[in-house]
């Protein structure tokens, strides 16, 4: 016994006791049949595997039957011999059975091996369900997309040259944008090139580009041949800021030229709108005459005290440095200067708060406005009295002004009491007071829009004690008189029933400052009938030129513009080195609308199998193209229950086909942006629909609809009270930047996209940018999924002008002299760096002395923090008390 006695799968034959094996050597005996029976019977196991091991295991079997044959058999003298064991059955083992298990146990298995398969599906089912609700919350973290093709482009380096390298425009090759026939442009050597020179670089004498130690000297940007600031001695009486008439603020200066290499704009025309392209402005030339450059103890704001200073002093060479602590209220200087030109200006209806209710005090019961007509009546009456009434103080001696035929305009930027008011922001704000009211004569007035943003803990509207504390603790002093609150809740219950669609959500509602700003313009318009025209401003907004001559040469350029094709120009942007000249553009733009282009958004609509016949289709550049309808008058909403007030909209003297271009030359117009008016229809914008009031069902859809990013722009009168009126009675509102242009659209007034010179801060391919910036339908820069405006709009960051650019606030603080991101700062502007190999911005040498711009605008400008020079305190010297005990 053994180990081997406990498998369980031994055979059955093995616990047999083992015989002998013999052989019978008689072969005959073998054909027995009776033992060939009972060997096939007995001999048959399924125990062994082969046909030979079976044969002969089964005659070692001792069975006694046959041991009766064998005993009948010895007579025939069989010799039986014993037989040795085949090598062969011992090396082959014998076939066995498997343990096979309980049915009640395969049943369990199966049972559990089902659950679990019906539960994994469903873990997975249910796994799906809260991935998607996850991704319909956007809580999910996607995988981030692929860097857009425009951060490989190149940056441009010659923006941040200086004075030294100053060089005639006529003579400046730009870094950017280059004709297919010149070379890459150098930038090692920027201040030896030369117009004429196609590969982009000159040796100098030395063999170096050091920059001249000299500068020109600037000038008075009021003696520019280009200006159109009106000359005070002539045109109108000079204003000061003060009463006393001896405060003047020196003028703005400027320098010929632009530094060498310097790119050109991309976008938009200094020549199309006649802005001066053959200036530069340096910091202190810019906002020197503000309070900048010197220090708080002459009357200065103590910034701009750092780096190149080099001819600096020259802005205060003709007019001295205006002490700017002296009580300065710029409400009081804009109307003193008002009333000393106010013949110049059209009679409007001067405003007068009607008194609601009863006042014993009224003659007649009633208030009314009174115009400028019964103004000057008073005053022409009170002219005509006896001297000695005069004298008596009983009436003014003003003698009698005749009117004139200059509209006025008001220029409202919009603020909130929480804001920080630094030193930028007001040099900026005194640039854009002095610039366009007082140097215009009063022809421009500055509001500030102020908005409380917890009227709950401040009421405002309550108290006129509390609403003047307001202003005083949240604005500077010399602001103070300029200001108009107004608040969310003020605009609820003046514009109650308006439909809220929840766009961005409720912490973002209709009548906030995000999707209800407009209503707030509305209102201050309504209050407001002595201007014709409101511009809407920001506060992040900077413009390195002179403000009026910007305002008064872009509402000139508007006021001519032709309106046949007008709404299809304003949809696109133009970029001079694509597109031409500006009649090339209109006709561009012409057909493109008229017969329609093949573009991304379009060039697989054909592409259908016929017939079945899956190698028949239409090729791409076989795309039929589809024109559009050029606007032609009002575009009214589809259902006319949602027209209002349209009986005195203009409309169209003659068909388009018959007009000249002559229509709308000369009339002001009624709307002037500074980005393409689109069509947001089937764009990625994602406020494309935020537009309420109006009938939807029937499958009618939304209204048709223009917007303009970026709600800086000039609206009329008439443009503003009938949104207004809309608001207030029919509860139409669209988003801030969607609803001035779409009531535009609807009523027919004359809106116009003016295209103001924009760059880039990188080297775009000018096709593919044109592409990309007009990648609309036919050719327009809105109308479809490919519009630059929705997920596109990241395209523009490196623009100077666009609500999200970069580009915009990093070129403004370089151009102050500020570091960012490592570059720029004061020793780059005094020292060359002769390690630097010019090839990229962190890599430029320097020592070309501080930045000078041509005019551009710029926005957004957030966070300028300049260093202040504060006056050290005079140190008080203590001096101890003797011990006694010493």
């Amino acid at each position: 016994m053994g180990l081997s006695n406990l498998n369980p799968l031994r055979s059955r034959d093995a616990k047999r006791p083992k015989l002998p094996i013999y052989k019978q050597l008689n072969p005959t005996s073998s054909s027995s049949p009776t033992k060939e029976r009972y060997s096939d019977a007995d001999g048959s196991s399924d125990n062994y595997s082969s046909g030979d091991s079976s044969d002969d295991s089964s005659r070692s079997r001792p069975d006694p039957r046959r041991s009766r044959h064998a005993s009948s058999s010895a007579s025939s003298n069989s010799i039986l011999m014993a037989q040795r064991p085949s090598p062969t059955s011992q090396r082959r083992s014998p076939r066995r059975h498997l343990y096979r298990l309980p049915n009640k146990v395969i049943r369990v298995l199966c049972i559990a091996l089902i659950t679990t398969i019906v539960v994994f599906i469903l873990g997975l089912v249910r796994a799906s369900q809260m991935e998607s609700r996850r991704i319909a919350e956007g809580k999910v973290d996607k995988k981030p997309p692929p860097p857009p093709p425009w951060e490989n482009f190149k940056f441009l380096t010659r923006y941040y040259g200086g004075l030294k390298t100053l060089v005639p425009v006529e003579e400046n090759v730009p870094q950017y944008p280059r004709f297919e026939d010149e070379a890459y442009y150098n930038a090692s050597t920027p201040s030896a090139q030369k117009k004429g020179d196609k590969s982009g670089m000159r040796d100098t004498a030395e063999g170096s580009s050091a920059a001249p130690e000299t500068i020109p000297s600037s000038k008075s940007f009021m003696d520019h041949p280009g200006s159109v600031v009106p000359n005070s001695r002539q045109e109108f009486q000079e204003c000061f800021l003060d009463q006393q008439k001896s405060i003047r603020i020196p003028p703005i200066q400027y320098y010929d030229g632009r530094p060498s290499g310097f790119p050109d704009n991309v976008v938009g025309s200094y020549e199309l709108l006649s802005l001066p392209e053959d200036i530069c402005f340096d910091r202190f030339g810019r906002y020197g005459p503000y309070g900048y450059g010197y220090s708080v103890k002459t009357g200065g704001l103590g910034v701009g005290e750092h780096g190149d200073r080099v001819g600096a002093d020259e802005v205060w060479k003709l007019t001295k440095q205006v002490d700017w602590n002296s009580n300065i209220d710029w409400a009081l200087a804009q109307r003193r200067c008002f009333k000393a030109n106010e013949g110049r200006y059209k009679p409007v209806e001067a405003h007068k708060n009607p008194l609601q209710g009863f006042y014993i005090q009224e003659q007649d019961g009633k208030s009314r406005l009174e115009t400028r007509a019964d103004v000057q009546s008073s005053e022409t009456t009170a002219t005509t009295k006896p001297t000695g009434e005069i004298e008596n103080g009983s009436a003014t001696p003003e003698e009698f002004k005749p009117k004139g035929d200059v509209s006025r305009s008001a220029l409202v930027i919009r603020a909130w009491d929480e804001i920080n008011w630094n030193a930028e922001k007001i040099l900026n704000l005194r640039a854009l007071v002095a610039e366009l009211s007082l140097a215009s004569g009063g022809r421009y007035d500055v509001h500030l829009l102020v908005q409380v943003r917890n009227d709950g803990r401040y009421p405002v509207w309550a108290d006129d004690e509390a609403y003047q504390k307001r202003i005083n603790d949240t604005i500077p002093a010399e602001f103070r008189g300029m200001v108009t609150l107004w608040s969310e809740t003020q605009m609820l219950a003046i514009y109650q029933g308006v439909r809220d669609l929840w766009t961005k959500g409720p912490e973002l509602p209709v009548h906030g400052s995000y999707r209800g700003l407009q209503m707030a313009m509305q209102y201050f318009a309504y209050k407001h009938p002595e201007y014709e025209h409101f511009w809407q401003w920001e506060m992040d907004i900077r413009y390195t030129g002179h403000y009026y001559d910007l305002l008064s040469k872009l509402e000139a350029w508007a006021k001519e513009q032709p309106r046949k094709g007008l709404w299809e120009r304003n949809a696109r942007f133009y970029m001079p080195y694509v597109h031409g000249t500006w009649d090339d553009f209109k006709q561009m733009a012409r057909v493109q609308t008229e017969h329609g282009i093949v573009g991304a958004d379009n060039i697989w609509d054909n592409v259908i199998k016929k017939g079945g016949n899956k190698d028949k289709q239409e090729l791409p550049n076989q795309v039929k193209t589809k024109g559009e309808k050029s606007v032609w008058g009002p575009e009214r909403p589809k259902d006319e229950k949602d027209w209002f007030e349209h009986d005195r909209d203009p409309v169209p003297p003659i068909s388009y086909e018959r007009d000249k271009y002559a229509w709308g030359v000369g009339e002001e117009a009624d709307l002037i942006t500074l980005n393409p008016i689109f069509n947001p229809e089937g764009t990625t914008w994602e406020l494309a629909d935020d537009i309420t009031g109006y009938n939807e069902t029937s499958n009618i859809g939304k209204p048709p609809r223009r917007a303009q990013i970026i709600t800086a722009s000039r609206m009329s009168r008439r443009l503003l009270l009938t949104m207004h009126r809309e608001t207030a009675f029919k509860k139409h509102h669209a988003f801030p930047e969607m609803w001035p242009a779409t009531v535009a659209l609807h009523h027919g007034y004359k809106a116009v996209f003016a295209p103001h010179p924009l760059f880039v801060d990188r080297e775009w391919p000018t096709e593919y940018m044109a592409h990309i910036l007009n990648g609309g339908r036919n050719g327009a820069s809105g109308g479809s999924r490919t519009s630059v405006f929705g997920n596109r709009e990241h395209n523009m960051r490196g623009l100077t002008w666009f609500y999200n650019a970069g580009f915009s606030a990093n070129l403004y603080k370089r151009w102050l002299g500020l570091k960012i991101n490592n570059d720029g700062g004061e020793q780059f502007e005094l020292r060359p760096d002769t390690s630097a190999d010019d090839q990229t911005v962190s890599t430029m040498r320097g020592g070309e002395g501080r930045m000078c711009l041509p005019p551009m605008l710029l926005h957004p400008v957030k966070d300028v923090v300049l260093p202040v020079e504060q006056e050290a305190e005079e140190a008080k010297v203590t001096i101890p008390e003797s011990d006694p005990s010493a």
